[in-house]
């Protein structure tokens, strides 16, 4: 029994009363409770569009890297390489006229001008026979222009 009156009188000591309140139910998406709606509906918007943005970062890193082994593949470069032989020698041919010496022994004229066009721009020169100046004129395809003068012979020496 005295273990019993014992236990009792603890257990009436450590009783505490049962307190008690009403359950309110409360959403915790904004979505139904309009608390923090707009900047939930931020959120959302955001996400998407760095989402998206990424979509779209990742297709155009692919089409670069497309594009770069389509340009170093054999073929482009070979074609680049003929390409770059071929102007280089349109030059020359052009800059050994522009600058013939005109002491030809069977008497034939050295030439004064010359035109050509190369992928839809036109190159011309001309000569100055008295002065001996040179000019140069590029005209684009877009109608644009750049001339470039060549001061004569006599008129500058190294």
């Amino acid at each position: 029994m005295k273990n019993t009156s014992l236990i009792a009188i603890i257990f009436l000591m450590t009783a505490t009363p049962a307190l008690s309140s009403d359950l309110v139910h409360e959403f915790k998406n904004p979505s139904f409770s309009g608390q923090g709606w707009s900047q939930h509906v931020l959120s959302l918007e955001q996400l998407e569009f760095n989402r998206r943005q990424d979509i779209q970062d990742e297709i155009e890193a692919e089409q670069a890297r497309i594009e770069r082994e389509l340009e170093n593949s054999t073929l482009s470069k070979f074609i680049r390489n003929v390409e770059s032989r071929i102007y280089a020698t349109l030059s020359k041919q052009m800059v050994d006229n522009m600058f013939a010496a005109c002491e030809d022994p069977t008497g034939a004229a050295c030439p004064t001008s010359g035109t050509t066009e190369i992928e839809g721009s036109e190159i011309s020169w001309s000569k100055d026979v008295v002065t001996g100046e040179i000019t140069l004129e590029v005209v684009e395809s877009d109608g644009s222009r750049t001339t470039i003068s060549i001061p004569g012979a006599g008129e500058f020496s190294f």
